[in-house]
C-alpha cells in the first residue's frame, strides 16, 4: 500500500534514461555514468504515482494535485462565467504530477486552450498559459471546474476523460509533465479548508466542502 508505483506516462522516459546510463557505464565506466544514473533517479521520482486513500465524504472536495496552495479566494470562473471560489495548487518538479478529480460526477464539458509557459506559481498563468479544463457536475447538482495549467518547463498536458464520461472522487484523470498547477473553481458559499501556503496531497486531502 505504501510502496510507490510508476505512472504509465513515465515508462518511455525511464527506458531512455536507463539505456543511456547503461551505455555510458559500458563505454566509459561507472564514474562517468554517475550523472546519467542521477537523471534516472530524478525521472523515477518525478513519475512516481503512489496510491491514495480517498475520504468517504460525498460533499468533500479533494485536492486535484500534490503541492502548495498558492491562491484561495473569490474569482470569476472563466469557463462558466459566474462568481466562484478559486483554489490553486502549485506543483514543483519534486511533487507527484498525477492529477485527480476533486469530486464525483459527470464531465459536462472539456476545454483545451494553447497558451504561454509562464511560471505556474504566478496567478496570471491561469489566464495565459496552456490549459485544459473539465466541467464536472456532481450528483447533487453542483458545478465544479478543474483546470490543468502548464508551467514554466511543462510542455505536455495529458487528460484521459472527455465530455460525457463519469469520474469518481479522487480518480486519476490526467498528468502534467515537469512543473505546473491545478485551479479549482467552486460554487460560492462552499466551506473552504485549504489555507494559503499549506501543502496538500491529491485525492486524499479535503480542500473544501460543498454546502446544501
Amino acid at each position: 500500500m505504501n510502496a510507490p508505483i510508476i505512472a504509465p506516462e513515465g515508462y518511455p522516459h525511464i527506458a531512455v534514461t536507463v539505456f543511456l546510463a547503461g551505455l555510458a557505464h559500458w563505454l566509459a565506466g561507472p564514474w562517468w555514468a554517475i550523472p546519467f544514473y542521477l537523471v534516472v533517479i530524478f525521472v523515477l521520482q518525478f513519475f512516481r504515482d503512489p496510491p491514495r486513500r480517498i475520504p468517504s465524504e460525498p460533499l468533500g472536495v479533494v485536492s486535484p494535485a500534490d503541492g502548495k496552495v498558492v491562491f484561495v479566494g473569490p474569482a470569476e470562473d472563466p469557463y462558466l462565467h459566474r462568481p466562484s471560489v478559486k483554489i490553486s495548487v502549485f506543483m514543483n518538479v519534486f511533487d507527484v504530477h498525477s492529477n485527480r478529480s476533486p469530486v464525483e460526477g459527470k464531465v459536462t464539458n472539456r476545454w483545451y486552450q494553447a497558451g504561454r509557459f509562464l511560471n505556474a506559481v504566478l496567478d496570471k498563468a491561469s489566464a495565459e498559459n496552456e490549459r485544459n479544463a473539465l466541467w464536472i457536475r456532481t450528483d447533487e447538482g453542483d458545478d465544479v471546474v478543474c483546470v490543468q495549467v502548464a508551467g514554466l518547463v511543462a510542455r505536455r498536458i495529458l487528460c484521459y476523460v472527455n465530455a460525457g464520461d463519469r469520474v469518481g472522487q479522487g480518480q486519476r484523470y490526467g498528468f502534467i509533465r515537469f512543473g505546473s498547477r491545478l485551479d479549482v473553481y467552486l460554487p460560492p458559499g462552499v466551506r473552504v479548508h485549504a489555507t494559503l501556503g499549506t501543502r496538500v496531497s491529491a485525492g486524499s486531502d479535503i480542500i473544501a466542502h460543498l454546502v446544501h
